[in-house]
């Protein structure tokens, strides 16, 4: 018996289990160890290469499930490898009857771990036929869990598409977004389509923190990117909630309820993906909707208010700045 390779061997399913099922089940703390680490330096090289070509930030989503798929397949592997490498006589070839290899000793593991029926390699009696069967088992587990994680992973990239195309529809600025609610009067009629913006945004949230890897899908098309829509929404809520009188704002409870969604989101994101930037963010622009007739507050009152939500706002431009993005222009730095 080699004790070192036993060892070695269970280490390893041990190491690929516990992140495996942290990454696929465990929702509450998104991706394992070995998941986050290799996604993180996957979008690194993918932003410094996608510095002129923004195409190959697209790769980073569908490269990272793949190759962390590849990663858990091939550590699982490699440990029952080990483990079978325990013992020298642990798998016998009926047909030769010769010692075994270790690339047929990996043969006999993989064709154990994806269920194909046993060949020419079989396990000797006893402990290693049960390991046998424990290999078959994780394989089987592994495949399954991976099917069902891939699944959930595509709703979640589709939904956060969803939101996006909804928000970009209203207007690519958070003044548009303003300017195009009023109807001469009053912002009448906004609160359903905030109420649906904050209901997409909880969900968005909550699929953000139980599958990290959804930060890392990219979408070259800024009308579809959840984060340059979250910075609008943003925007549009910072006007009606400080930059519009009381009298002539939309329900104060859907605003609210609408902001403290947002700030949860960047909470999330700020959990592990992105940092506050060092910058702050351009201020929204009130003149554009005193040009639409839009009652406003002063600039002073505006000014005093945009100094408290500093940090917010600051934290919106590092998930701008993390998805590699730009700051939606407003109308004064046009």
């Amino acid at each position: 018996m080699n004790f070192a390779y036993i060892i070695a061997g269970i280490f390893l399913i041990t190491i690929v289990a516990a992140d495996f099922l942290w990454t696929t089940l465990w929702v509450e703390k998104g991706a394992g160890p070995l998941t986050s680490r290799m996604m993180t330096a996957l979008w690194n090289g993918l932003r410094r290469i996608g510095v002129r070509h923004s195409w190959a930030r697209t790769l980073a989503g569908p490269l990272i499930v793949l190759v962390g798929l590849v990663m858990w397949i091939s550590l699982l592997w490699i440990g029952w490898t080990f483990v079978f490498a325990g013992a020298e006589n642990a798998v016998r070839d009926t047909i030769d009857g010769g010692p075994i290899s270790w690339v047929e000793r990996f043969y006999f593991v993989g064709y154990s771990l994806f269920t194909l029926g046993n060949g020419e390699f079989v396990p000797r009696d006893g402990v290693w036929q049960v390991a046998t069967a424990f290999t078959t088992a994780s394989g089987m587990l592994l495949i399954t869990l991976s099917i069902s994680y891939v699944i959930a992973v595509l709703d979640a990239v589709a939904q956060k598409r969803s939101f996006a195309t909804s928000v970009s529809g209203l207007g690519s600025r958070g003044e548009t977004v303003v300017t195009e609610s009023w109807n001469g009067d009053s912002f009448d009629g906004v609160e359903l389509p905030l109420n649906t913006f904050t209901s997409e945004l909880n969900e968005l949230t909550t699929n953000h923190g139980a599958y990290p890897v959804l930060h890392y899908f990219y979408s070259e098309q800024q009308e579809a990117a959840a984060v340059v829509s979250i910075v609008v929404l943003d925007e549009a809520l910072t006007l009606w909630r400080f930059g519009v009188p009381e009298e002539h704002q939309p329900s104060r409870v859907v605003v609210s309820n609408a902001r403290a969604a947002l700030q949860q989101y960047l909470e999330t994101l700020g959990q592990s993906f992105v940092t506050e930037s060092e910058t702050v963010p351009p201020s929204p622009d009130l003149c554009t909707l005193r040009e639409a007739g839009i009652p406003t507050v002063s600039e002073d009152v505006f000014s005093n208010h945009l100094d408290d939500l500093e940090a917010r706002r600051r934290a919106l431009l590092g998930v701008v700045e993390a998805d590699a993005r730009q700051w939606p222009r407003t109308h004064g730095n046009e």
